[in-house]
């Protein structure tokens, strides 16, 4: 047993374990009687029990390594979300991402270290299951050990349904104007290609965050405000650049852009997959053929993930050219910046060869 005296030195001696005379020092703290004052021999000098003071040394100085204000671990799903969480905390930590490189999230599945991502985070935030099945039950495993924050259902994000895919009439493509807001299952998941929609996630982001970890909740605030000044001088930079080809005609090869397209006015025939999950049918490739000589569609966009012959096949025997979209950013490093350079390029793709 130790005596009760042993348990009370004080911890300021113990900042002092540079000094030469650290050993003195905490010896004097404790009764001579005490058995954590012990010789080896006569004439040794005095010494603690390793297995109690190395032990407190060692805690106290984690404890010191500790950052005050420690931001929570937070993981999040996609690229282009993950940019927008990663501006909200700048300068408090650092999400970690998901899904990385060019695969789709529609088939998705987890690997081991991106299952121990969701295990060992304190938060996740995705887009919400009428995008990313894939996490649906890893999610729902989790239970209350993490807070999960789904953006489809976030404060001031402004939903649109999901079109089929195929061949759209002008109805179609403006499909929801004066309808009520889709049901998040029925909802198209690409939200952050909006900005307004973006500034509406990082809004969501600082105000969850901070209540999750009170000490940086002035930073995330001040973050998010900055990000939407931010959204708002790029979004004034896309409109001037793509207002020339906003009347042509265009097919992509998924319905990933709706978001994009009518914040942008622009005018989509059409995608080549009714389904990102299912590869398009010969059926399905000479309807859309056909849409594109009817409409004199000017270009053909693929996606870095799917088959570029498919395009070639597409455009064989009419004008449109081909081009690239990516919703995602596969190519691009994540982290703040990321959803700028995304938004950039998309903007860019669709500006160079609608023209």
């Amino acid at each position: 047993m130790l005596c009760p005296d042993c348990l009370t030195p004080k911890i300021e001696t113990l900042e002092n374990s540079a000094s030469e005379n650290f050993t003195s020092e905490m010896m004097n703290r404790f009764p001579y009687d005490c058995p954590m004052r012990t010789r080896s021999r006569r004439g040794d000098p005095p010494f603690f029990a390793l297995t109690v003071v190395v032990p407190l040394v060692t805690a106290l100085l984690l404890v010191s390594s500790l950052p005050a204000g420690a931001a929570p671990r937070v993981a999040v799903s996609l690229k282009p979300l993950h940019s927008l969480v990663a501006a909200v905390m700048e300068g408090a930590g650092s999400p970690e991402l998901i899904l990385r490189g060019a695969s789709s999230p529609h088939t998705y599945s987890l690997r081991p270290s991106e299952a121990r991502l969701l295990e060992e985070a304190d938060m996740v935030f995705w887009a919400g299951g009428a995008l990313e099945a894939f996490l649906e039950k890893p999610l729902a495993a989790l239970g209350s050990r993490a807070r999960i924050v789904t953006l489809l259902q976030a404060p001031g994000v402004a939903l649109l349904p999901a079109r089929r895919g195929g061949a759209w009439d002008d109805d179609a493509q403006h499909g929801g104007v004066g309808e009520s807001a889709p049901e998040e299952a029925s909802a198209d998941g690409h939200l952050w290609l909006d900005p307004a929609n973006a500034k509406a996630i990082a809004r969501a982001a600082a105000d969850v965050l901070g209540q999750v970890d009170p000490a940086n909740r002035g930073r995330y605030a001040a973050n998010a405000v900055r990000l939407a000044a931010r959204i708002d001088a790029l979004d004034a930079e896309l409109v001037v650049r793509i207002a020339p080809v906003r009347g042509v005609p265009y097919v992509v090869f998924h319905d990933a852009y709706q978001y994009f397209e009518r914040h942008y006015a622009l005018r989509p025939a059409g995608s080549v997959a009714v389904s990102p999950e299912r590869t398009p049918g010969a059926r399905r490739v000479r309807e859309i053929r056909e849409k594109i000589r009817g409409l004199r569609a000017r270009c053909v966009f693929g996606e870095p993930q799917f088959p570029p012959a498919l395009l070639a096949t597409l455009t064989e025997g009419t004008e449109a050219r081909t081009g690239v979209l990516d919703p995602l950013g596969a190519d691009l490093s994540p982290g703040p910046d990321a959803w700028f350079a995304l938004m950039r390029s998309l903007g860019g793709s669709l500006a160079t060869c609608l023209r």
